[in-house]
């Protein structure tokens, strides 16, 4: 049997053994210095943070740190564990008796709680503490939470519970209440290249500056990841580990090439873009890597055009960062956010696509399509200063355009024709004066009737007088109509027996020939009128035109929108009121 050391991962074999081998976590490691100095340890203590940055490994350290008796055996707590007392070797190895490690994620019940719940009250065995070590405790259940609330609450001094989880929010918060909570950041970029770096050169392996970048940017501020990346990395490369070996390895595609890309879809260049994408995929680039890194560098140049700081990211090359400050200088924001947006739909597509290639070209073409979209600001000011097109005169000309671009609409309400008071037969105007005149004085008008029969809410009847009835001529109490063909036959009475219910007093309804349009007819032919005047206005024509689809969907007059504004607007408040005045 050969006596070589067996194997170790670069995770596991410089996984830090104390606070002062811990990156990236000062304030966690200032806090937990004072609390020992000041022998002011809590009863429990929970960790929380991504994976790969330190909590098991912490909470490792801190029941070493509790237990260290020193080289000499005559130590107490402390933040920097020898490493040599029987103690601490023994949790190193993991097999102290007093240090019981529970993994939560395959131990969730109230059993597994009960084996601790009994076991708290038994002294340690031989180390200074008992400490009860549970691993992604937001996975127990309910049930486990509520047995653990009491004797978490009032441990026995020689008791510690170090908790260790991922998602912090699922633990509840009567359990968060009682124990001192640690949140471990991820680890920065700068910290996360000089570590790897560190241990590369103790490793004795050679590998580029931009390949540690590239293992940066990919663990997403994990040291645990990175650690095992890099060793997966020093494994695929053969003497020096190049950038392009670690992309390789990793699946992604060439930076530069994505910015390639990026530049190649805004220009919309379609068949450029095709086939750069061809090419990265040919090249062993998964196309769902691809469209997230065209979404990774759309947010990043819209971050450089906000914060220009930005700019300057350890992670990226220097020939990556002049040409992203030239993006961010030239891109407008809103051609960055409809392109951000546009990437998310693509990324959902890609997914759940059968073919991800094929998924991955459709939302490229689709990018390149938009790119060379103009803006609005553009398309008003080409409409503008086009060319009225042939024939565009006709009614529009020697007619002022309306103000501010707006076309005119009808008024709510037409006009019907009737009959002046100077025209009425002398047998109407005495039946006129048989009535309560008094009562029918709010019925000046026809107008007025229809708004009536709008205010009781018979939209049937509304609708019939609207569309059935012809004018002949008006006035309050007798009514002259000339039905048309497709009038029901008891309209008349059905509108006489109405006002009469509603009015208190009798009303004449007498058919007659003649009369002018119906207020359908007019309300459509004024509606039509403003639409044509519309149509012909050169603006309109330039923008059909450009867009043969484009349709008229509302016209506004400028007192409609003004009116629309103030119904909009909220109330005035009285400038003497005040607040606070009892009065």
């Amino acid at each position: 049997m050969s006596d070589q050391p067996q194997y170790q991962v670069l995770a596991r074999k410089y996984r830090p053994e104390t606070f002062a081998d811990m990156v990236g976590q000062d304030a966690m490691v200032r806090t937990l210095k004072n609390a020992f100095a000041a022998d002011r340890i809590a009863q429990a203590f929970i960790m929380t943070g991504i994976r790969g940055t330190g909590k098991t490994t912490t909470a490792r350290i801190i029941a070493k740190g509790m237990n260290c008796i020193g080289p000499d055996g005559t130590g107490g707590p402390t933040t920097e564990p020898c490493g040599q007392c029987e103690h601490c070797v023994a949790i190193m190895e993991g097999r102290h008796v007093d240090v019981m490690e529970m993994d939560a994620a395959s131990r969730t019940g109230v059993g597994d709680i009960r084996e601790i719940i009994d076991s708290v009250h038994y002294r340690a065995a031989s180390a200074r503490f008992k400490i009860y070590i549970i691993d992604e405790v937001h996975m127990l259940s309910k049930n486990a939470f509520n047995a653990l609330l009491k004797t978490l609450e009032e441990p026995p001094e020689h008791v510690k519970f170090i908790f260790a989880t991922t998602e912090i929010r699922q633990v509840p918060v009567t359990v968060l209440s009682r124990c001192q909570r640690f949140d471990l950041r991820r680890i920065e970029p700068e910290t996360q290249i000089a570590l790897l770096r560190k241990i590369a050169t103790a490793e004795g392996a050679e590998i580029t500056d931009e390949a540690l970048a590239l293992i940066t940017r990919a663990a997403e501020g994990s040291a645990r990841d990175a650690q095992s990346l890099l060793d997966q990395a020093i494994s695929h490369g053969a003497g020096e580990t190049t950038a392009d070996q670690v992309r390789a390895m990793l699946g992604l595609a060439d930076r530069g090439r994505v910015l390639d890309l990026f530049d190649m879809i805004l220009r919309g260049e379609a068949a450029a873009a095709l086939t750069e994408l061809s090419g990265q995929y040919a090249d062993g680039a998964d196309p769902m890597a691809v469209l997230r890194d065209l979404a990774e560098v759309c947010h990043w140049i819209s971050v450089i055009k906000i914060t220009p700081e930005a700019a300057e990211d350890p992670t990226i090359g220097p020939d990556e960062r002049t040409r992203g400050q030239a993006m961010a200088s030239n891109l407008p924001m809103r051609v960055l956010s409809r392109m951000w947006q546009m990437l998310l739909k693509a990324l959902e597509e890609v997914a759940i696509a059968p073919n991800a290639m094929m998924a991955a070209e459709m939302a490229v073409i689709r990018l390149t399509h938009v790119a060379d979209l103009p803006s609005p600001e553009e398309l008003v000011r080409k409409l503008q200063d086009a060319t009225p097109p042939a024939g565009g005169g006709g009614p529009s000309r020697g007619r002022p355009a309306p103000q501010g671009g707006s076309t005119h609409a009808i008024s709510g309400t037409p006009a019907p024709t009737h009959a002046s008071p100077g025209g009425h037969s002398a047998s109407g105007a005495q039946t006129a004066r048989a009535l309560d005149t008094d009562a029918l004085q709010h019925y000046a008008r026809f107008e007025d009737v229809v708004e009536l029969i709008r205010t009781h809410r018979d939209v049937k009847l509304l609708v019939e007088v609207e569309t059935g009835l012809r004018l002949v001529s008006y006035q309050p109490g007798r009514i002259e109509v000339n039905p048309t063909p497709d009038a029901a036959r008891d309209l008349v009475g059905r509108l006489g027996a109405r006002l009469q219910a509603w009015t208190g007093n009798r009303w004449a309804i007498s058919v007659v020939d003649g009369g002018g349009p119906t207020i359908a007819e007019t309300r459509d032919a004024a509606e039509n009128a403003i639409l044509q005047e519309a149509q012909d206005h050169p603006l309109v024509k330039a923008v059909i035109a450009a867009f043969p689809k484009a349709k008229i969907t509302e016209i506004r007059t400028e007192a409609e929108k003004a009116q629309h504004a103030l119904e909009d607007a909220l109330p005035e408040v009285d400038e003497e009121w005040d607040p606070f005045d009892e009065d």
